[in-house]
């Protein structure tokens, strides 16, 4: 299947089973805003659970806080928000869309790379085990020649970004002769800034009100919040401050379904450290948040590190973890060292000491911090398209039949498991609503009696149910039901008292926080 068309299979797929709907879809709906399902919300809920007690539980030295959307407009002017939040933004004058030129650098260089590794790809066939990839990158023409292009795209994108040259960042897109990807043009207007907060008023007489902004990330509320933190809480360097929260930026370029939205939630985990120890805590962070990523058990191949080449004006390392998504690797998750760059701005446009006093040390200073940055919508997304599956099935009568699944992490699922009466007679539904009755405080289920047994099955497999349990005459006789396993679809006659325990140890949070 083209990725493009699994893509539209996703989205299309997410609206028919309950998980995201255009929000206010009636009024012909509202650019890149999304609403999430019954199905969605339980989803999102599992994910923000995950990471949060990830964070939690399984560090003694991180709390949590939960800060306004509204701040101090001081807050984002000491942050750099008010002058440097900018997207170099680029129309095309043929197609009149709008893209991020940055972007659209970014997606050539990675092009390239793509023929790169195709080379490498055929010549790794063509010797085999004598194969030295390494001497191949250094050696082959069409390679390093590939090779020396991109590094040359990459140093004069990187110098005119710290510039800001406009100018120079258009002169890329028009020597590299990148085309419109809708009119297929290099029908280029000039680069312009665009700033990506929402503003509004407070105050309740307008001429009165003041401008504030509605916050665009969720890592200033624990800045401003730092002493408050660590007096209260008597925390002691390393300590970091987590928090899930809304932010909102006025995406111009809002495409890909819920990957790039206005209004989108974050999960955040600030780390502050002693100046000078940063960078092991960033490799320590690094690995540790793969491995939170990788212990959902997709494909280890989907997920990769990026490290930037364009660095934030805080930051002095930064790497990505991204994802294979249907339209290519994008960020899921960023790890940035951010030196003490927020607290010193803060401590300067406050006029207050934002120190921590180091009893081993016996000398007070600014930590420095190591931030995780996820966002909760990309990681659902993340999660749907690992989990979304179409599979050839072979029924009893040799026929082949297609089965959509999704695969869904059974500690994520929004429902862990169905419940079936085989019939809706001979007592067998009241059976079944007392099992539900049983497990409901243990688990999230659902009841079902309409349509045929295998017509439940698709539609529980679709949403995501990892069990189904069938309830028939035997039940009446021995108190047993048939479990049924979503991935292999295998049955197995279980007792309905075992039920809580064989569903609970493989669907349990605290099961898939163990293997962190």
């Amino acid at each position: 299947m083209q990725q493009e068309d699994l893509f539209k299979k996703l989205t299309a797929h997410s609206k028919e089973y309950g998980y995201i709907f255009q929000s206010s879809e009636i009024y012909d709906g509202l650019s890149a805003v999304y609403d999430y399902g019954q199905y969605g919300a339980e989803l999102k809920n599992n994910i923000r659970k995950y990471w949060w007690d990830a964070m939690l539980l399984l560090n003694d030295n991180i709390v949590g806080l939960d800060s306004a959307i509204f701040m101090h407009p001081e807050v984002w002017k000491a942050s750099g928000h008010v002058d440097a939040f900018n997207d170099p933004l680029i129309d095309n004058k043929d197609s009149k869309k709008r893209y991020r030129a940055d972007v659209l650098i970014e997606d050539y260089i990675e092009k390239l790379e793509e023929k790169i590794n195709k080379e490498v790809g055929k010549a790794a066939k063509r010797f085999g085990d004598k194969f030295d990839e390494a001497m191949f990158r250094q050696t082959n023409a069409r390679v390093t020649d590939l090779a020396e292009r991109i590094g040359n795209i990459i140093k004069r994108f990187v110098e005119a970004s710290e510039k800001s040259d406009l100018q120079e960042i258009r002169q890329i897109i028009v020597d590299c002769e990148i085309a419109c990807p809708v009119s297929g043009s290099r029908n280029w207007t000039e680069v312009r800034q665009f700033n990506l907060m929402f503003d509004t008023k407070l105050g309740s007489v307008s001429e009165d009100a003041s401008k504030i902004y509605l916050r665009p990330e969720t890592a200033q509320g624990i800045f401003v919040n730092f002493m408050n933190v660590q007096k209260s809480g008597r925390m002691k360097i390393p300590f970091g401050i987590a928090q899930v929260g809304k932010a909102f930026r006025n995406e111009i370029v809002a495409r890909q379904f819920i990957f790039r939205m206005r209004e989108f939630e974050q999960m955040e985990m600030q780390f502050f450290i002693r100046p000078g120890d940063e960078p092991q805590w960033y490799e320590f962070w690094k690995e540790k948040r793969m491995r939170w990523h990788k212990a959902l058990g997709f494909d280890e191949n989907k997920f990769r590190f990026h490290d930037h080449t364009k660095l934030a004006h805080y930051a002095v390392a930064a790497t990505d973890i991204e994802f294979a998504f249907p339209f290519g690797f994008k960020e899921v998750e960023g790890i940035h060292s951010r030196t003490d760059y927020d607290l010193a701005q803060h401590q300067k446009f406050c006029g207050r000491k934002l120190q921590y006093f180091d009893t081993e040390l016996n000398k007070s200073y600014v930590p420095y911090v190591v931030e995780t940055s996820i966002g909760l919508d990309r990681m659902f997304l993340t999660v749907l398209a690992a989990s979304y599956n179409e599979e050839k099935i072979k029924k009893e009568n040799g026929r082949e039949e297609e089965r959509v699944v999704l695969g869904l992490p059974p500690a994520l699922a929004p429902v862990k498991l169905a419940i079936f009466p085989l019939v809706k007679k001979d007592g067998l539904s009241e059976i079944s609503q007392k099992i539900r009755d049983d497990l409901r405080f243990d688990f999230s289920c659902q009841y079902e009696e309409k349509d045929s047994i295998g017509r439940r099955y698709r539609r529980q497999d679709a949403i995501g149910t990892p069990f189904c349990i069938t309830v028939d005459h035997q039940t009446k006789e021995d108190e047993t039901v048939t479990i049924r396993y979503r991935d292999t679809m295998e049955q197995e006659r279980v007792p309905v008292g075992k039920l809580r325990e064989i569903i609970g140890e493989k669907a349990s949070m605290k099961k898939l926080l163990q293997s962190l």
